[in-house]
């Protein structure tokens, strides 16, 4: 991705939620320069990739297939030094975007939509052996109820809607293309670990490379330099 689409995408995400009054904590205003000062009292942001994380899953179609997402908080399973057992993540998808094909072998999440468009979820359980798609139904825990569908049905979650995803759980949402406009979308899950929980049904990659041809507005997750 060039890093004035990020850039963009960053500016578009914090109007989105200014719409619907959703406050971020300090350091996200963070400029890179702030973090060129920022030392150890910030080592929980490093260690644990909070921050801004914009992603095209290293296939160059953003518009198409593509996620911005925010991590608020989480633990590190890793590192003992931070014994959180959860995280929280907000997130935008636009407009005819997809997040891909994908379960967690240990995390389990709750995705919320929290306003705006809806987000339309297809889930399938993953064969425990070969971790392809198996062709049985799909329990489904939608807002304390509990429910049976068959594999790869569409669920619509409507503004203060949520599923819950268990391990194993192949789920891939979209949201349509209706002109409504990005969906804000909440996670709460168990500790996050994006280099070696993420089981894509197709080989993708997690984070975008950057061509950079204009200065960054904000660090990316991955960006933080080391303390001075």
């Amino acid at each position: 991705m060039k890093r004035s689409e990020i850039n963009a995408v960053i500016k578009k995400f914090e109007a989105l939620m200014v719409k619907y009054s959703f406050a971020l904590p300090p350091f996200l205003s963070f400029t890179p320069e702030d973090w060129q000062t920022k030392g150890h009292e910030y080592d929980e942001i490093r260690d644990n990739m909070l921050g801004w994380d914009v992603t095209d899953y290293g296939l160059g179609n953003f518009d198409t297939l593509g996620l911005a997402l925010i991590t608020l908080r989480n633990g590190n399973v890793k590192n003992p030094k931070y014994t959180k057992t959860y995280a929280e993540k907000i997130m935008m998808c636009d407009e005819g975007q997809v997040s891909p094909m994908h379960f967690h072998w240990t995390k389990m999440e709750d995705i919320i939509n929290r306003g705006g468009n809806d987000i339309i979820y297809k889930l399938y359980n993953a064969d425990r052996e070969t971790e392809q798609l198996a062709d049985t139904d799909v329990e489904v825990f939608q807002d304390g109820r509990r429910y049976m569908v068959p594999a790869g049905q569409e669920i619509v979650l409507r503004s203060g809607e949520s599923l819950t995803l268990y391990p194993y759980c192949y789920h891939e949402f979209k949201i349509p293309k209706n002109g409504r406009g990005p969906a804000l979308i909440g996670e709460v899950s168990m500790c996050n670990d994006d280099n070696t929980d993420n089981r894509f049904l197709d080989f993708l990659g997690r984070f975008p490379t950057i061509e950079e041809d204009e200065p960054p507005y904000r660090l990316l997750c991955t960006e933080y330099p080391a303390v001075k």
